[in-house]
């Protein structure tokens, strides 16, 4: 759903607020010597360091969003972390640039909650996830000390250390400054959608299609349940939408490619109004909102696979979820396409048996909850996918950590107790070991604990 960088994307980007790095500095120098901290809303934040709203700095919002193109041919923009989506283009479109980042979350979302979630927006196989565009970071250290990654197009001295606070969500430090490249406002837009007998038919075209290096911005494939309920039909086909922005000769090839290769795994030519359709609706998720209060219980879930395993990682995790006692639907998409594999992202419903489910307790619906997220992300897993693609981990995919890191996940501890010994940033998240108390649904394999196994 785009979720990443929404405000509830943790500590390093509150809701209508922005970091200002000398309060983040200095208030993180409190927390450090009080060894504080504050949890509320499900994040954990720095009582002084990230709980100050500074409200009073949100009126200087637009003026200090517009300084980040001091000359437009630098196609570089200097933003602060708690600018929204749409202020940030706003500001580029201005001298004819865009960042290229469109999260479904896009209008509420900011520039930070989307580097410290690591997130992808609906552009991505054109313009890259929010790693390819970040160019540095500034950086408030739980020490109160400012750092400053990146800068070049590109670097060979040591580790990239701008790739360890993107994705961080809060954990290491407080992003204050992110610098992000721009590309050229496209002249040319074009656009194409298809139908296909199955979902493993138009997996093969768009593996096909991306190793062919037709890139097109959006190249989304709907199985059949969910071709139905966004673009109508009568639910037998898998639907694929392409969409692509650009030079119009690039972007006549690269729609010509995807073409040659959707007719060649059996996909017949759809109206171009599906993609008309999905550009009116992509962020609305109103619908699935009526369903939860009616006492549903719904999410989504975001993998990625390579393109051997991504037919069988759907199946797995259908079939999984679709086990749970109370689990009514399961459907998915594939987005946000590489050469090596793709974004395949569930979206799954459940019901409580209760007839009048209003009734129903929260334990009832969190138990359900979880017994389908343990078997679907169990089961993705299991089948070679990984634990998340772009909406982050937080405190629900924690207790997965260990399972999908494996050894890797020792690093990530020793950066936290070295650049946050006293754990004030956002303590429990990403599954790390925290000695502010046990955190809501646990961290490691905690399905014992909820009596789902």
């Amino acid at each position: 759903m785009g979720a990443a960088g929404a405000g509830a994307a943790t500590a390093i980007s509150c809701r209508n607020t922005f970091h200002h790095r000398r309060s983040a500095t200095n208030r993180a120098r409190l927390c450090a010597t009080r060894h504080t901290t504050h949890r509320y809303g499900g994040s954990q934040r720095c009582e002084w360091c990230i709980g100050a709203a500074l409200r009073r700095r949100r009126a200087r919002h637009d003026s200090l969003a517009g300084r980040g193109v001091s000359r437009p041919h630098f196609r570089r923009r200097r933003s602060l972390p708690g600018t929204f989506g749409p202020d940030l283009e706003r500001a580029v479109n201005e001298h004819g640039l865009t960042v290229g980042h469109f999260p479904q979350s896009f209008d509420i979302s900011t520039v930070g909650g989307w580097v410290a979630c690591h997130g992808a927006g609906q552009f991505s196989t054109r313009y890259g996830k929010i790693h390819d565009m970040v160019v540095g970071l500034e950086v408030v250290l739980a020490d109160g000390s400012v750092i400053r990654t990146g800068g070049a197009p590109a670097a060979a001295h040591g580790p990239d250390v701008t790739s360890i606070f993107i994705g961080s969500e809060g954990t290491l430090g407080v992003i204050t400054r992110v610098w992000l490249r721009a590309h050229d406002v496209a002249p040319v837009r074009r656009k194409a959608a298809y139908f296909f007998a199955s979902f493993a038919d138009g997996i093969a075209a768009m593996r096909e299609a991306i190793r062919a290096h037709a890139t097109p911005a959006v190249l989304r494939l709907y199985d059949a349940v969910e071709a139905q309920r966004s673009h109508g039909g009568d639910g037998s086909n898998s639907t694929l939408i392409v969409l692509d922005d650009g030079e119009p000769e690039i972007v006549a090839a690269t729609l010509a490619v995807v073409d040659r290769f959707a007719l060649a795994h059996g996909a017949v030519r759809a109206p171009d109004e599906r993609v008309d359709h999905w550009l009116a609706h992509r962020n609305d998720t109103s619908g699935l909102q009526a369903l939860t209060k009616k006492g549903f219980v719904i999410d989504t879930m975001e993998v990625a696979a390579p393109w051997s395993k991504l037919t069988d990682a759907y199946a797995s995790v259908a079939a999984a979820t679709s086990a749970v006692s109370g689990a009514r639907s399961v459907s998915a998409h594939v987005s946000h396409s590489y050469l090596d594999g793709a974004c395949i992202y569930f979206t799954f419903v459940g019901q409580l048996s209760s007839r009048d489910i209003t009734d129903a307790t929260t334990a009832e619906h969190e138990r359900l909850y979880l017994a389908m997220w343990n078997a679907a992300q169990r089961a993705a897993l299991s089948a070679g996918a990984n634990l998340a693609h772009h909406h982050g981990v937080g405190l629900n995919r924690g207790r997965f950590m260990r399972e999908a890191m494996g050894d890797a996940f020792a690093v990530l501890v020793a950066m936290k107790q070295s650049l946050d010994p006293l754990d004030i940033f956002n303590p429990g998240k990403l599954g790390l070991p925290t000695r502010r108390g046990t955190m809501p649904w646990g961290t490691g394999d905690t399905a014992a604990e909820h009596g789902l196994d």
